[in-house]
């Protein structure tokens, strides 16, 4: 889907005297936010369920306990895998200085996670208000050392590496081999890992993992068991899923989503 900024919703949001502004909602599985921008920054945290974030330069999956950071003015729609409980901070632009000016999935540390209900059970925070500002404060110090999680698929510019990536994103389970696929757009599968390289920073078949890894957990929030999410995700055994989603989210994907049930 295009996120042009002209097709986008623009959503002002956020006062001078509060520089934190939150948002607390709940979606069914399913749910689609339509492409909309802020004037704000925005830290958006899933206590519960898998929200997928696309812009016109990618896609990013934010898993249970996770959050994605979204730069103001950047168009992006919001995709619901499972029932999600949606925890938002909003922020005046450039308040958080070390974050990238890009989007980005990023870990959630047990005290950022009290500090993001906290406030979102304030509403607005504001400076002159002794507690608001202690709470802004320690924010501002947890968003100073937050680490990203590799999970997202950004976008290659070339319209060949695009008609690849359409075809792979329209049935990730897709076993077909790349260097077929390549053929099929009129190039070979050296020249797509270069281009890969060149524009997004991975090769096509680095990226094609990603791809598979966040469609199985999409599918693993929406409550299928792990060998169903794993082989419909193209992983020729769950094993190999089990893996891969325990070396990028340091636990198995049981582990994972029992404790964020729980």
């Amino acid at each position: 889907m295009s996120q042009k900024r002209q097709s986008a919703i623009f959503e002002r949001l956020g006062d001078k005297r509060s520089p934190i502004t939150t948002l607390t909602h709940d979606y069914p599985a399913g749910n689609v936010i339509p492409p909309h921008f802020h004037n704000v920054d925005q830290l958006v945290y899933a206590s519960r369920g898998v929200m997928t974030v696309k812009t016109a330069e990618g896609s990013w999956v934010v898993p249970t306990q996770r959050a994605v950071w979204i730069p103001a003015k950047v168009p992006h729609t919001i995709t619901m895998s499972g029932r999600v409980a949606m925890r938002t901070l909003y922020l005046h632009p450039r308040l958080a200085k070390n974050l990238v000016r890009g989007c980005c999935v990023v870990s959630v540390s047990p005290l950022l996670r009290e500090l993001i209900l906290q406030a979102c059970a304030v509403g607005a925070l504001k400076m002159n208000v002794k507690r608001h500002r202690h709470l802004i404060e320690i924010i501002l110090d947890e968003l100073e050392t937050i680490a990203t999680v590799p999970l997202q698929l950004p976008n290659p510019s070339d319209a060949r590496a695009m008609r690849v990536v359409e075809m792979l994103m329209t049935n990730p389970g897709d076993r077909r081999p790349l260097a077929r696929m390549c053929r099929t757009v009129g190039t070979s599968k050296r020249t797509m890992e270069r281009l890969f390289q060149e524009e997004v920073g991975m090769t096509i078949g680095r990226w094609r993992q990603q791809l598979r890894l966040m469609h199985a957990m999409r599918l693993l929030a929406e409550g299928e068991k792990v060998t169903y999410a794993a082989l419909e995700a193209g992983y020729s055994t769950p094993s190999a899923f089990i893996a891969m989603f325990r070396k990028t989210l340091g636990k198995t994907p049981r582990e994972y989503f029992g404790a964020a049930r729980a």
